[in-house]
C-alpha cells in the first residue's frame, strides 16, 4: 500500500501542510516536530509523488542529458560530474544516448519533452540545430555541451577546440617534428576547430600545410574509434615523405593509430611522435603512454550543473557561454627531447 502525506499527518496528529513544510525543510517548523515527521517518513518508507508535485509546482527536479555515445570516456566523465553536482542541489539526471543518429536524437528529445524536464543538456550529433529548436519552442532551458552551432543562440559549456589543435601541434613542432600529419574528426565545430588549430600552428612556424597530410576518420565513436584510427593510419603510412609527427582527433583514434604504426615496425616516438585528445583514463597505461590534450570533461560537467541551477533560479537576459582552456599532458608517445 502506498503511503500518503495524509497517513503521516494522521499518525502524528499534525496537518498535511505541516508534514509538507517539514519535508521541504521550511524554517517555520519546530525542530522537534520536523524530527518526529522525518522519523515517521523513514519508518513508513514514504516517497513523494514527484509527478503530482511537478503538476503543482511546474518543476520536476529532473534534468535530461543527451549525448552521442555513453561508452565514450569524455561523455561518461561529463555525466558523472554533472549528476554529482546536481544531486547536491536536489536535481537528478536522466541520461540518454543518440548513438550519433540524428533521428534517434530527435526521438529521445521528444520523449524527454513529454516528461516535463526542468532543463536539457545536449551534445548534439546534428549538422544543424533543428531538433534543438523544439526544446526552445517548448520553453525549456537548454545548455549545449562540447558542440555549439553558429547562428544558434544557446547556453554553452565546452573547451576551446581550436586551442586544443594549437597545443598538440605546437608541442610536436617543439619536439623537432618536420612533417606533421593530422587524423581529423567529423566536419563539426569540434573537428573543424582542432583541424584549424593544426593548420594555423604549422603556418605560424613556417611549415607547409599539405592537405594530403590531413586524413579523415569520420565520427569515430569510442566503440569503433580504434578501428577507424587503424584504417586512417594506413593512409598516413602511405604518405611520402612519411610524417614524423601525428596529431589525432581523439584518444581512441590515437590508440588505433599507434597500434597500427607499431605493427608496421615504427618506433613511438622515435619514428613517429604522437598526440591524442581527451586524456582518457587509460592514456597513461598503454604500451607507450599517450600524450594527450585534456578536454576538462569533469569541469565541463560541474560548470554545466552550476549553470543549470542558476538558469532555473533566474533566467538570464541572454545565453551564457563558458569556454574552458585545454591542457596538454605530455607522456612518452611524443617525448623526443
Amino acid at each position: 500500500m502506498v503511503t500518503r502525506l495524509k497517513d503521516i499527518a494522521d499518525a502524528l496528529g499534525v496537518s498535511v501542510v505541516t508534514v509538507s513544510r517539514a519535508l521541504r525543510d521550511r524554517p517555520d517548523i519546530a525542530r522537534e516536530t520536523r524530527a518526529r515527521i522525518l522519523d515517521r517518513v523513514k519508518e513508513l518508507n514514504y516517497r513523494p509523488n514527484l509527478m503530482a508535485r511537478s503538476l503543482v509546482t511546474g518543476r520536476s527536479s529532473l534534468i535530461g542529458l543527451v549525448v552521442p555515445d555513453l561508452i565514450h570516456p569524455f561523455f561518461t566523465e561529463i555525466a558523472k560530474a554533472l549528476a554529482a553536482t546536481l544531486r547536491q542541489k536536489d536535481y537528478f539526471l536522466i541520461v540518454s544516448s543518440s548513438e550519433s543518429d540524428p533521428q534517434l536524437e530527435q526521438d529521445e528529445i521528444e520523449h524527454m519533452l513529454s516528461h516535463r524536464l526542468d532543463c536539457f543538456v545536449v551534445a548534439s550529433c546534428e549538422r544543424d540545430p533543428h531538433n534543438l529548436r523544439r526544446i526552445v519552442a517548448a520553453g525549456v532551458p537548454l545548455v549545449l555541451v562540447d558542440r555549439s552551432f553558429q547562428g544558434f543562440a544557446s547556453n554553452f559549456v565546452g573547451v576551446d577546440d581550436y586551442r586544443a589543435g594549437v597545443l598538440a601541434t605546437g608541442h610536436l613542432v617543439a619536439q623537432g617534428c618536420k612533417r606533421i600529419a593530422h587524423i581529423r574528426g567529423p566536419m563539426t565545430r569540434v573537428g573543424n576547430g582542432r583541424a584549424q588549430g593544426y593548420r594555423d600552428t604549422l603556418a605560424k612556424h613556417g611549415m607547409p600545410v599539405a592537405e594530403r597530410y590531413v586524413v579523415a576518420c569520420g565520427e569515430a565513436l569510442d566503440s569503433d574509434g580504434e578501428t577507424r584510427g587503424k584504417r586512417a593510419m594506413e593512409e598516413v603510412l602511405a604518405l611520402r615523405p612519411r610524417p614524423d609527427g601525428l596529431f589525432c582527433f581523439n584518444d581512441t583514434v590515437a590508440t588505433g593509430a599507434m597500434v597500427r604504426a607499431m605493427e608496421a615496425g615504427l618506433r613511438i616516438p622515435n619514428d613517429l611522435a604522437l598526440v591524442g585528445c581527451g586524456n582518457f583514463h587509460y592514456s597513461s597505461k598503454l604500451r607507450v603512454p599517450l600524450s594527450s590534450v585534456d578536454q576538462k570533461s569533469r569541469e565541463i560537467g560541474e560548470r554545466t550543473a552550476k549553470m543549470i541551477v542558476s538558469l532555473l533560479k533566474k533566467p538570464p537576459a541572454r545565453p551564457r557561454t563558458v569556454v574552458l582552456e585545454p591542457e596538454l599532458i605530455v607522456r612518452d608517445s611524443s617525448r623526443l627531447k
